[in-house]
């Protein structure tokens, strides 16, 4: 069967230092954590690549179902309505963003994907650990907050300028921005990425030297990177963890596959 694999780049077997200890609580210490080589998306999966697994499996594609536990009810018009423009109709993404990131995904959506494209593809694809996805956004920096220094503005990545001004604003086709070192696209913004690891707030003062892969169990998921809604560019920092629950999904929730067998 022919599949749509998504681009893939090496991220050399290595260390480097995970964590902040100028960060949040959740982000400390500062530690060294060893990994063996991924091969991780060089962007988010697209509208595009996605669609291949709804059209392959009737797996139930983006839309606004029931209404994730962060949405309150009385919010589920807006939330409806902020959605709207990244509703699939007929199996189909919308018009115009086939080349921009799959959004309106859970973590059993993205986890679901990655389990079909291991199955089509014969490689072994999943989602990648908060420490995999780390180390691939730092491209080789250490104790720098973002995937290409301490700097930022609106040329390096898709976030909002300012504070409540959405409208205009959305997700942009992947690689609209230069990559980082390891030539990785929209490591920080445009859509936040699911990981593989449950959330434990003091995870890094327990967690393994090599290859952690988070708690046994939780409540939680993590989510990474940042995305097009945040005008606060704190959450676009590469040791930022955003916790979920896992039936999360948002106009602003991707995914990113890397391709290895977990050691």
């Amino acid at each position: 069967m022919s599949v749509n694999v998504p681009d893939l780049v090496r991220v050399p077997a290595g260390s480097f230092l995970m964590g902040s200890d100028t960060g949040d609580e959740n982000e400390r210490p500062e530690h060294i954590a060893t990994l063996g080589a991924v091969d991780i998306g060089a962007s988010p999966v697209t509208q595009a690549e996605y669609e291949a697994f709804v059209q392959a499996t009737g797996w139930r594609p983006p839309g606004v179902w029931e209404l994730p536990t962060v949405v309150r009810p009385e919010h589920g018009d807006e939330f409806k309505r902020q959605s709207s423009p990244y509703w699939w109709m007929a199996n189909q993404p919308p018009p115009g963003r086939e080349d921009h990131p799959v959004v309106l995904v859970t973590f059993e959506d993205a986890r679901e994907y990655c389990r079909w494209l291991a199955s089509v593809a014969g490689r072994p694809f999943r989602l990648p650990t908060e420490a995999e996805w780390e180390k691939a956004a730092r491209g080789g920096l250490e104790r720098q907050a973002y995937p290409w220094g301490n700097d930022i503005d609106l040329s390096h990545a898709s976030f909002l300028p300012r504070a409540g001004q959405r409208a205009g604003y959305g997700t942009r086709p992947v690689k609209a921005y230069p990559p980082n070192a390891f030539g990785l696209y929209d490591m920080a913004g445009n859509v936040w990425n699911w990981t593989a690891d449950w959330y434990r707030p003091d995870y890094y003062h327990v967690s393994e030297g090599r290859s952690p892969s988070g708690p046994g169990t939780g409540t939680l998921r993590v989510l990474r990177g940042g995305a097009w809604t945040n005008d606060d560019v704190n959450y676009l920092r590469c040791a930022f963890r955003h916790p979920v629950p896992p039936d999360t999904y948002s106009y602003s929730i991707g995914i990113r596959v890397v391709c290895s067998a977990y050691e």
